[in-house]
């Protein structure tokens, strides 16, 4: 689960970790990749996990033996570019759901444990990508054309101490 296109995100690392915000919001304590979100795609709420940062995109769902039927890792990009994922030290059969800026669900694919092989998209206006136990999208009627809510992104990216700004969200 490494996105192929690591480089570029460093340059908006430090956007992503700059806080802001009031004070009580300073003082609470951020959120971490380890929590969960419940955030709709389609008429579906998941339990996400938000892959901001470099080092939780690299990292994915690698070494996991197991996930909720309800839970995912979406993965949050600076701007949209055509995505591509593999499944080293990956155990877990998972579905990759590509989905581009406006909270379009475009394209979905299977990927297999340990394959190191990349499933990229189609689409070059790819900017999240939701990683779910494989056959979830199918079991849970969630097609292309499904709709992220991408106001609870951005307020999953605030309790992380993220600003939603640098990925286009408000």
């Amino acid at each position: 689960m490494f996105s192929r296109r690591f480089l570029p995100f460093l340059a908006v690392f430090a956007l992503l970790s700059a806080c802001g915000g009031s004070d009580a919001a300073k003082n609470a304590v951020p959120k971490t990749v380890d929590d969960r979100f419940a955030i709709k795609i389609g008429d579906r709420t998941v339990q996400m996990q938000i892959a901001a940062l470099p080092p939780e995109q690299q990292k994915g769902l690698m070494f996991r033996t197991a996930m909720g039927e309800d839970e995912g890792m979406l993965f949050v990009f600076a701007g949209p570019q055509q995505q591509g994922f593999w499944m080293r030290n990956t155990i877990l059969p998972l579905d990759i759901g590509y989905i581009d800026p406006t909270g379009e669900l475009k394209e979905i694919y299977p990927m297999y444990p340990h394959d190191e092989r990349p499933v990229g998209s189609r689409s070059r206006n790819i900017q999240f990508c939701l990683e779910m136990n494989q056959g979830w999208f199918a079991r849970s009627g969630v097609k292309p054309g499904a709709m992220l809510d991408l106001k609870a992104v951005a307020e999953a990216l605030k309790a992380r101490g993220l600003k939603p700004e640098a990925a286009g969200l408000r």
